[in-house]
C-alpha cells in the first residue's frame, strides 16, 4: 500500500479505502490525489496515521489495509462521483444522510388565458411561469384548498372540451370551456390564490370557516378532513416574527449535533418571510464529521436538476468542500452559486434562528420507535442504526407464478412507494433470493441502498445475501429470519412463534415477548404478504391467460396485444366486438365474443 500511496498522480479524482475483508470504509475526493491520501500518513519510517488526525479519521486508518483511486476530469466530477458512490456502496466511515428528497413547488402559467395552479419538481418550460416553495409537506393539501375556495378551471383538460362538466355544475369552475367569462374578473381570482399561496396565513383562516361550517351542518368526516389538512399546511412554517420587510430569497442550513444523532434543519425565505421549513436527524457517533454533514445535506438537497427558484444558500457555518460545492451548484443552476456564512445583521440572524430550531429539536425525546432500532443495532452488532430496512421473501406454487418482493420500512413506517416485486425465473428457493437480491443491487445506482437487509430465511440465505452485497462492494447490515424447528418442521403456533435471527454474531433465540423479535417478525411477515398478494395476483394472470389460449385462434401473440390494451381480463370479456376486432382480427375477435357472452353448455 505505501507503494501505490508514494506514486499516486497528482490529478483530481475519487479514493477508496478498504479493510482487511475488501469492504469499503471510506469515499473521498481531491483536487490533488498525491497530496491529499499523502496528507493522512506518515511515510518514514513505515506507513501510520499522522497524530494530528481526528481519532475518527485515525481509527478508520488502523483499519485499511488497501487503497484504490480513480481519476476523473475535474473537481466537479470527483465531487459527483463521490456522492454517487456514497450513496450506492454505504462505506462505514462517510456521513450517511437520506435527505436527498425532492420538494415540490406549486406554479402557475400566466401566459394561460384562464391560468391553473399544479405541482412540479422540476422547470417548467415558460416564459411567465410563477413558482412558490419548496413545500416539505402541504403542497398537494394547498393546492387542494384553492381549486374548492375559488371557482378556477379545475384540471388540465377541463378546457379541451367544449361543455361545462360536472365542476361548474358544483359552482367549483366558471366554465370558459363553455360560456364567456371575463378575464379580469378570472384573474382576480388568480391574484388571490396566489397571495394564499405565497402566505399561508391568509388561507389558513378560510379553511378554518369551512370546517366550521361542516361542524355545524354535522358533517364531521369532511370537517375531520378539514382539521388534518390544516394541521399538514401549518406543519412546514416556522413560526418567527422575523420579516425583511422586502422580497429576498435565501436557502437556510443549519447542523447541529448531541452525542448521538445530528438534526439538518432547512429553513427556505421567500418575499422576505419565512415561506417553508424541513428537517431530519441522522445519527452523529464517533465517525461524525461537520464537514461532510454540510457537503452531503447540500449536495443530496439539490440533487442533479436545476431547482425552479435559485436563492442564495445562508450557512450556520463553514464546511472544508465549501468552494468545490460552490463550483459544483455553479454548473447545476446555470450562474455562479452564492454560498455564505454571514457574520453579522439579519442574515446572520436567520441562520441562528435555523440553529435554535435543530438545536431545540435534538431536545425532544426519541420516540419508542427510535430507540427500539438503537437496541436492535446494539444487539446484533450492526454498523449503523438501521433507519431504513428493506426485508425479502419469494412465493410460488408447485413452481408457478414464481415472484418475489421486498418491502420497504423508513422513518417509523412502512414506505409503500419503496415496495418492490419481482417476476423470477428459477424454481429452488436460493435461486430465487439470488436472483432477487442481484437485481435489487443492480438497482442502488437510483434507489439507494438501506441501513440493512431482513431476509426470510436461515443462515445460509444471509450468507448469500453477504456474499452478494461484498461482490459489489457494499455495506449492509444482513440479518436472517427462520422458523424454529420442531421434530424436523417448521414451527409456527399461533401466539408462540420462536423463530430463531441469524446474524453475523451468530444465532439468537429470544423471547416471543421481546420487542426486537417482534419488530423483525413484523417485517417478515410484511414481506410475506406482499408475496402471497403478488403471487396470487399472477397466478390468476396465468391462469386466465392459459384460459385464453384455449380459444380457437388465440395465440400468446393476441393475447399479448389484449392484455396491452385492456390492461385487465377483466376488461378484456367486457370487451365491445369491435375493438376486438381491430385488435385482433374479425375470425379472433368472433371467438373472443363468443367465448364471454354465448351460454356455455352444460
Amino acid at each position: 500500500m505505501i507503494e501505490k500511496i508514494r506514486s499516486l498522480p497528482h490529478c483530481a479524482g475519487i479514493y477508496q479505502y478498504l479493510d482487511a475483508k475488501g469492504r469499503i470504509l471510506y469515499v473521498g475526493k481531491a483536487k490533488d490525489l498525491s497530496k491529499r491520501v499523502k496528507s493522512y500518513f506518515n511515510l518514514t519510517p513505515s506507513l501510520t496515521p499522522k497524530t494530528t488526525l481526528s481519532l475518527r479519521i485515525q481509527k478508520m486508518l488502523h483499519e485499511t489495509s488497501s487503497l484504490h483511486y480513480l481519476i476523473v476530469e475535474n473537481e466537479h466530477d470527483a465531487l459527483i462521483l463521490e456522492n454517487s458512490l456514497i450513496k450506492q456502496l454505504k462505506p462505514k466511515y462517510n456521513i450517511l444522510l437520506r435527505d436527498d428528497k425532492t420538494y415540490p413547488y406549486i406554479y402557475v402559467n400566466l401566459e394561460e388565458q384562464y391560468p391553473r395552479f399544479d405541482i412540479t419538481r422540476k422547470i417548467i418550460k415558460g416564459k411567465s411561469i410563477r413558482y412558490f416553495g419548496p413545500f416539505s409537506t402541504g403542497a398537494r393539501d394547498i393546492l387542494d384548498s384553492l381549486y374548492e375556495l375559488l371557482p378556477l378551471v379545475q384540471k388540465k383538460s377541463c378546457l379541451k372540451g367544449k361543455k361545462a362538466c360536472l365542476y361548474y355544475q358544483m359552482d367549483q369552475c366558471l366554465g370558459p370551456c363553455e360560456f364567456p367569462v371575463d378575464q379580469e374578473q378570472y384573474q382576480e381570482m388568480v391574484n388571490t390564490a396566489a397571495k394564499w399561496v405565497a402566505n399561508k396565513e391568509l388561507l389558513i383562516p378560510k379553511l378554518r370557516t369551512k370546517m366550521e361550517f361542516y361542524a355545524e351542518e354535522l358533517r364531521f368526516e369532511e370537517a375531520k378532513a378539514l382539521r388534518d389538512r390544516l394541521e399538514r399546511i401549518g406543519r412546514s412554517t416556522e413560526h418567527s416574527q422575523i420579516d425583511l420587510a422586502s422580497n429576498e430569497v435565501y436557502d437556510i442550513f443549519a447542523i447541529a449535533t448531541n452525542e448521538l444523532r445530528g438534526c439538518i434543519v432547512r429553513l427556505f425565505i421567500r418575499e422576505g418571510k419565512i415561506a417553508s421549513s424541513s428537517h431530519d436527524f441522522f445519527a452523529a457517533n464517533d465517525q461524525y464529521s461537520r464537514d461532510e454533514a454540510y457537503e452531503r445535506a447540500l449536495v443530496n438537497y439539490y440533487g442533479n436538476e436545476k431547482p425552479p427558484i435559485i436563492a442564495p444558500i445562508l450557512l450556520h457555518d463553514s464546511f472544508e468542500s465549501q468552494d468545490w460545492v460552490a463550483e459544483h451548484l455553479s454548473q447545476l443552476f446555470e450562474k455562479k452559486a452564492s454560498i455564505t456564512v454571514p457574520k453579522q445583521g439579519i442574515k446572520k440572524e436567520l441562520t441562528a434562528l435555523a440553529n435554535i430550531n435543530a438545536l431545540e429539536l435534538l431536545k425532544s425525546p426519541q420516540n419508542d420507535k427510535s430507540t427500539l432500532l438503537e437496541g436492535i443495532a446494539e444487539l446484533f452488532h450492526l454498523e449503523h442504526i438501521p433507519h431504513r430496512i428493506e426485508a425479502f421473501d419469494n412465493s410460488h406454487f408447485a413452481g408457478q407464478a414464481t415472484v418475489g418482493a421486498m418491502i420497504a420500512y423508513s422513518n417509523g413506517s412502512f414506505d409503500k412507494k419503496g415496495y418492490r416485486t419481482y417476476h423470477l425465473e428459477h424454481k429452488d428457493e436460493y435461486s430465487q433470493m439470488r436472483e432477487m437480491l442481484t437485481r435489487r443491487i443492480k438497482g442502488f445506482d437510483s434507489n439507494p441502498p438501506p441501513d440493512l437487509w431482513v431476509i426470510d430465511g436461515g443462515e445460509t440465505l444471509r450468507s448469500l445475501a453477504m456474499e452478494l452485497l461484498h461482490s459489489s462492494g457494499t455495506l449492509i447490515d444482513v440479518i436472517g429470519i427462520s422458523k424454529e424447528k420442531v421434530d424436523a418442521k417448521a414451527h409456527r403456533a399461533k401466539g408462540s412463534a420462536k423463530d430463531i435471527v441469524h446474524s453475523n454474531q451468530g444465532i439468537f433465540r429470544l423471547d416471543t415477548d421481546d420487542k426486537r423479535l417482534q419488530f423483525i417478525q413484523l417485517l417478515r411477515d410484511e414481506s410475506h404478504r406482499c408475496a402471497i398478494t403478488f403471487h396470487k395476483k399472477s397466478k390468476l394472470k396465468e391462469d386466465q391467460s392459459s384460459t385464453l389460449l384455449t380459444i380457437p385462434g388465440i395465440t400468446p401473440g393476441k393475447i399479448q396485444k389484449l392484455v396491452t390494451y385492456y390492461g385487465t381480463f377483466d376488461a378484456i370479456a367486457k370487451a365491445d366486438f369491435k375493438t376486438l376486432q381491430e385488435l385482433i382480427g374479425t375470425s379472433g375477435a368472433k371467438n373472443v365474443h363468443n367465448y364471454y357472452n354465448l351460454p356455455k353448455s352444460q
